[in-house]
C-alpha cells in the first residue's frame, strides 16, 4: 500500500511538473497593439529615420569538439570508425548540429559568416525594428525571449525578427539535435544565447544608427524558371522580388537595401558540412558590392538585408538547373557553384530593378499593428513534443500561441507570417481538388497580399514563430484517395502543425492588416 502511494504521488508530480512546463516560459504574454493609435492624428516629422546594423553569429568551431570521418559522408558513425576528439572530456561528441535536411550532420567547417541584420524606421512618433536572421528559424518563445533583452530606453515599439529558414546553419529549433547515433539530446543552449544576444544587440545598435533618410521602391519578376520549383501540385509561385532601397537625403549613398522573395536557402544540399547562408550570401554581396564581370554590375553599397518570403509549397531549387551569367555554364547538381549562381543572378535582377525602375517613396508614416493569436495543433507529435516543453514551449489545451504583424513604412507595407506559408494562400489559388481529406471549400481566403494596401508589399515568412508548413486545409491530402490523380500523398503534411493552422494564421493577418488601416484612416 506504500509503494503504491508512493508511485500514485510520483505520478501525480510528474504530471504536475509537466502542466507547470507546459505553458512554457512566457504563458502571460500576449501582444495587442496599434501604433498610432486608431483616431490620432498622423503628423509625420520632418525627416524620415533608418538605422542598420549586423552581428555575426557564426558559431566558433574551435570551441567544440573535431570529429574524424572516415567515410567521407559528413555523418557521424561511430559504428563505421568515426571518432572524435574529446576536448572537454565529457565523453561525448559536442557539434555543432546542421539543421534542415536530415539528423546527424556535424558542421566542419564555416564557408561563409552567418549574420543577424537589422534595419529600424522611425517617423510620427513610432520606432519599429526588423531583423533577419542567418537561421533555420525561431520559435516564438526565443523571440519573445530577446525583445525582453532589449534596453526599453531604446523606446522600441516593436521587434520583428524573421528567419531565412537556412537549411545549412545551427539547429535552433531543437529537431535536429536528436538521433540514435549520439546521446538523445544535444541541443546547443550556448549557441542560442548568443544569437538571441546578438540579433538583440543588432536591433538596439540599429535604433542608435538612425539617421535621415530618402526611399525607393522597386520590384522585378524572375523566373520561376533557373530560380526555383514549386514541388507540390497546385504550382503556385510568388516570383516578384519586391525592393526598398534607403539613402542619405539628396545622395545615391545607400543605408540599406530590403528585399523580399520567397525560396529555400537549402542549394547546397544535405550532404554538406560547411556553415553557409547559401544563395542569400552571394545575393546579398551581389547588392553591396557588385557582381564581378561576365555581364556583372556594380552593387550599390550599404547593407542588404534579404526577408524571407512564402517558402511553402515548397519552393526549392534543389531540382532546378541554374544558369550561370555568362549564358554557358548550368548546375542542377548541389554545390557552391550552383549557389553562386543563383545569387548572382538575383543580385543582377536586383540592380537593374533599382537601376531601372526605382520610384521614390511619397509618404513617410511609420505605423504597426501586432497580434498574439492561438492556434490548433492538429499534429499529434508536436502537440505533444510542445506539451513538455521540447518543441514550440507554451501549451494550452491543444492550441500554442503565435503571433502576426503588420506594418507601414511609408508607401512600404509588410505582413508577418509565423511560418512556411503556401504561396497560393497569399496570391490566390488555393484549390479543393477532388480526394482531398476535408469536403469543404478553400478556407484561406481572400489572397492576403490583395488585402495588403501600400504600394509596395511584403510578406515575411518565418516572423516571430516556426509553425511549419502551412497546407490550405482544402488541399490537405493524407488519406487516399489522393487529390490530382496521384498514386500516394505529396510532401508537406508531415511538417505542418495541422490543417488548422493556416486558417487561423489567415484570420489573424485579416485581423491585423484591418487594424493597420484604421489606425492609417485608410
Amino acid at each position: 500500500a506504500v509503494l503504491l502511494l508512493v508511485l500514485l504521488l510520483a505520478v501525480l508530480g510528474l504530471f504536475g511538473w509537466l502542466y507547470a512546463r507546459s505553458g512554457g516560459p512566457y504563458p502571460d504574454y500576449a501582444v495587442d497593439l496599434v501604433k498610432p493609435a486608431p483616431g490620432a492624428a498622423v503628423t509625420p516629422d520632418p525627416q524620415f529615420k533608418v538605422g542598420v546594423a549586423m552581428r555575426d553569429i557564426t558559431p566558433d568551431l574551435t570551441q567544440y569538439d573535431k570529429f574524424v570521418d572516415k567515410n567521407g559522408n559528413n555523418k557521424y558513425e561511430p559504428a563505421k570508425g568515426d571518432y572524435f576528439e574529446d576536448t572537454n572530456g565529457n565523453g561525448k561528441l559536442d557539434a555543432v548540429w546542421i539543421a534542415g535536411f536530415g539528423n546527424n550532420r556535424p558542421a566542419q567547417g564555416v564557408h561563409d559568416p552567418l549574420w543577424a541584420r537589422a534595419i529600424a524606421f522611425e517617423n510620427n512618433g513610432v520606432r519599429v525594428v526588423l531583423v533577419t536572421v542567418d537561421s533555420i528559424g525561431l520559435f516564438a518563445e526565443k523571440i519573445i525571449n530577446i525583445r525582453k533583452r532589449l534596453d526599453p530606453a531604446l523606446n522600441i515599439d516593436h521587434l520583428v525578427v524573421s528567419c531565412l529558414h537556412d537549411h545549412e546553419a545551427p539547429d535552433t529549433m531543437g529537431i535536429w539535435s536528436v538521433g540514435l547515433e549520439r546521446p538523445f539530446w544535444r541541443f546547443d543552449y550556448g549557441y542560442m544565447d548568443l544569437l538571441q544576444q546578438s540579433v538583440a544587440d543588432a536591433a538596439a545598435e540599429a535604433v542608435g544608427n538612425l539617421r535621415p533618410a530618402e526611399a525607393f521602391m522597386a520590384e522585378t519578376a524572375v523566373g520561376p524558371e533557373g530560380f526555383m520549383d514549386d514541388s507540390r501540385i497546385p504550382l503556385v509561385y510568388d516570383n516578384v522580388i519586391r525592393i526598398a532601397r534607403f539613402v542619405d537625403p539628396g545622395t545615391d549613398n545607400t543605408i540599406a537595401t530590403m528585399v523580399n522573395w520567397g525560396n529555400h536557402p537549402e542549394t547546397v544540399g544535405s550532404r554538406n558540412p560547411l556553415l553557409t547562408s547559401d544563395f542569400s550570401h552571394y545575393w546579398r554581396e551581389g547588392v553591396e558590392k557588385g557582381v564581378a564581370e561576365p555581364l556583372g554590375a556594380p552593387g550599390v553599397g550599404g547593407m542588404c538585408l534579404y526577408f524571407q518570403g512564402q517558402v511553402g509549397g515548397l519552393m526549392t531549387q534543389l531540382h532546378t538547373t541554374v544558369p550561370h551569367r555568362n549564358g554557358v555554364d548550368k548546375f542542377r547538381e548541389d554545390s557552391f557553384e550552383k549557389a553562386e549562381a543563383l545569387g548572382d543572378n538575383l543580385a543582377l535582377a536586383t540592380l537593374r530593378a533599382i537601376r531601372e525602375g526605382s520610384r521614390p517613396m511619397e509618404t513617410a508614416t511609420v505605423a504597426v499593428a501586432a497580434k498574439t493569436f492561438m492556434v490548433p495543433v492538429g499534429n499529434k507529435l508536436f502537440s505533444f513534443a510542445a506539451f513538455v516543453g521540447l518543441v514550440h514551449p507554451g501549451w494550452w489545451k491543444g492550441h500554442v500561441r503565435s503571433e502576426v504583424n503588420a506594418l507601414r513604412v511609408g508607401d512600404l507595407e509588410i505582413l508577418t507570417i509565423p511560418g512556411e506559408i503556401y504561396p497560393e494562400i497569399c496570391e490566390g489559388g488555393v484549390e479543393a481538388p477532388e480526394g482531398r481529406d476535408f469536403p469543404i471549400q478553400p478556407v484561406e481566403v481572400p489572397p492576403l497580399r490583395a488585402q495588403m494596401k501600400g504600394k509596395t508589399t511584403m510578406i515575411l515568412g518565418l516572423a516571430n514563430d516556426e509553425l511549419g508548413y502551412m497546407v490550405p486545409k482544402s488541399q490537405w491530402d493524407v488519406k487516399p484517395p489522393f487529390a490530382y490523380g496521384r498514386d500516394s500523398d505529396q510532401y508537406g503534411e508531415e511538417n505542418s502543425f495541422g490543417p488548422d493552422v493556416p486558417g487561423a494564421v489567415h484570420k489573424a493577418s485579416m485581423e491585423v492588416l484591418a487594424s493597420l488601416h484604421k489606425a492609417l484612416g485608410e
